[in-house]
């Protein structure tokens, strides 16, 4: 047996595991990054199998294969070519799965591969399908996956009545669970009855380096949603995504999407320094470096910009140290001292809500974007709001890990 399985290969290389399946309709949940240890992608590995009966399938945000590059760009329904299986979208038309997509199967398996921050359409999509699967009385298989990030905590726990589509829970900006974790809170949390079964990865050590939570050298990295490109994205995700609530670029349209931020109307060198004067210990465990960029697509697109990217690929990265939540909202605080007026948050429509700032829906609260805009607010105010919620959900999470 390889020393690290994943659920999906558990499932594909064990008939017994399978066993309670035989008979029944299935539907799967997956994305581009919904591959096996050989690369083949879960439907196709699946459908190979003469015991398992694969009736639909359901693509997330981005789809099935991966076809929408850009957020909010919706996918449509269709008929597979090789598999003659429907395929449903939900992220098109619906959100949720509709009763005549739940009719379609019996088990639903789902095998998402998560970046570890609340900011990610994918945990919502399993809370709605967990939900889905208690009012219709069917049953779930999560096939559990690696947390790219690993273990760490950090932000401020999405407050009540802001949940979203981008905020399915009480969660911090990096909670530190797997999927299959995850529905187990979900699951508690909510008091769903809902037959759910967790097919565990084997030989998953979240804490082990170089990749602390990502087998790097074990695994390869596939997008699991196109400005996913690597591991080192995935580490910065959980501070960057907040870019998506401004007018600062946040690297659409460049080869290191999420990693790097900026405008045209910036001095990144100046910005730096703010940081570094204002909390230098939120910016250890990474190294910032000035860099021009200009994206060719999405915000200041055709528009050279000046700006900053994280590095936390060599070795200078420190697993535990490295905060990215603090360390954005740190380079907005700067940017607000360098240029008070600076019209830095976006007022747009944003993951179907069309009344809250993207940027509060983006952090569960407006704590975030009022500690940022009052000139007296320090990042010992900031510490204060959120080191309670870190505290209470690294206890909270405890009895939910699996691993």
């Amino acid at each position: 047996m390889p020393a690290l399985q994943f659920g999906l290969d558990r499932l594909l290389t064990d008939e017994e595991l399978r066993r309670p399946l035989n008979g029944r309709r299935i539907a799967l949940v997956a994305h581009p990054a919904s591959v096996s240890a050989n690369l083949e992608h879960a439907l196709d590995a699946l459908a190979t199998l003469p015991d398992l009966r694969i009736t639909a399938a359901f693509g997330p945000q981005h789809g099935l294969r991966g076809d929408k590059q850009d957020n909010m760009a919706e996918s449509p329904e269709f008929l597979d070519p090789v598999h003659g299986i429907p395929v449903f979208s939900l992220y098109g038309v619906v959100r949720r799965p509709t009763p005549v997509m739940m009719a379609s199967f019996d088990v639903l398996l789902i095998d998402l591969q998560d970046l570890g921050c609340r900011i990610y359409t994918f945990i919502t999509t399993l809370r709605y399908l967990l939900e889905a699967a208690a009012e219709h009385g069917k049953a779930v298989w999560v096939l559990d996956r690696p947390n790219p990030v690993g273990r760490p905590v950090e932000g401020l726990l999405l407050r009540p009545g802001w949940e979203s589509f981008v905020g399915a829970g009480a969660l911090p900006m990096r909670h530190g669970l797997t999927m299959g974790e995850l529905a187990c809170w979900f699951i508690s949390t909510l008091k769903l009855d809902v037959d759910c079964t967790v097919i565990k990865m084997h030989g998953w050590n979240p804490e082990a380096a170089p990749g602390y939570g990502w087998p790097l050298g074990e695994r390869s990295w596939i997008n699991p949603s196109p400005n996913a490109p690597n591991v080192s994205m995935a580490r910065c995700y959980a501070g960057t995504v907040m870019l998506e609530g401004t007018t600062l670029s946040e690297g659409r349209g460049t080869t290191r999407p999420l990693e790097l931020f900026g405008a045209p109307d910036i001095d990144a060198r100046h910005w730096i320094s703010g940081m570094q004067a204002l909390a230098p210990h939120w910016l250890d465990g990474c190294r910032l470096r000035e860099c021009w960029f200009e994206p060719t697509f999405h915000k200041h697109a055709g528009h050279l910009c000046h700006g900053v990217q994280i590095h936390v690929e060599d070795g200078c990265y420190r697993h535990a140290r490295f905060r990215p939540w603090r360390l954005q909202a740190l380079a907005f605080k700067a940017l607000r001292q360098m240029q008070p007026d600076y019209p830095l948050w976006r007022d747009f429509a944003y993951e179907y809500e069309f009344e809250r700032l993207a940027i509060d829906l983006i952090n569960g609260s407006s704590l975030l974007r009022e500690w940022v805009d009052d000139p007296a607010a320090t990042p010992t105010d900031l510490d204060a709001l959120s080191r309670p919620d870190e505290a209470g959900w690294g206890t909270a999470r405890r009895e939910f890990c699996l691993y």
